[in-house]
C-alpha cells in the first residue's frame, strides 16, 4: 500500500467508521466459525433492540466463567445454610496391621 491515494482512502474509511461508533479489529477463531462471527458482528453493529438482546444473551453466556470464590458463593447459596446441622466425624485409631 505504497500509493498515497490508497492510504488516504483507508484513512477516510476508518474515519467514517469511527464517526459511526464502529471499530475495526481482528479476532482469532476457527475457520468454520468465520461466517458466524461475521454475521454476529454485523448484527451487533446495527445497535437496535434486537442487537441489544443478542448482546445481553452473549454476555450472559460468555461471562459465565468461574471466578475466584465461586465454590464459597455456591455454598452460601445452599438451602442448608442456617440449618444448624451437627456433623461429627468419629475418631478412631485405625486397625492394626502385621508387617
Amino acid at each position: 500500500m505504497s500509493n498515497t491515494a490508497q492510504k488516504r482512502a483507508v484513512k477516510n474509511f476508518r474515519s467514517r467508521l469511527q464517526k459511526k461508533g464502529l471499530a475495526r479489529f481482528e479476532v482469532l477463531g476457527l475457520d468454520t466459525d468465520r461466517n458466524l462471527i461475521r454475521s454476529l458482528a454485523k448484527r451487533l453493529a446495527q445497535d437496535d433492540p434486537e442487537a441489544s438482546r443478542i448482546r445481553l444473551e452473549m454476555m450472559r453466556t460468555v461471562a459465565d466463567v468461574p471466578q475466584k470464590g465461586g465454590i464459597l458463593a455456591a455454598l452460601r447459596r445452599s438451602p442448608l445454610v442456617g440449618a444448624d446441622l451437627k456433623i461429627e466425624r468419629q475418631l478412631n485409631t485405625g486397625r492394626k496391621v502385621d508387617l
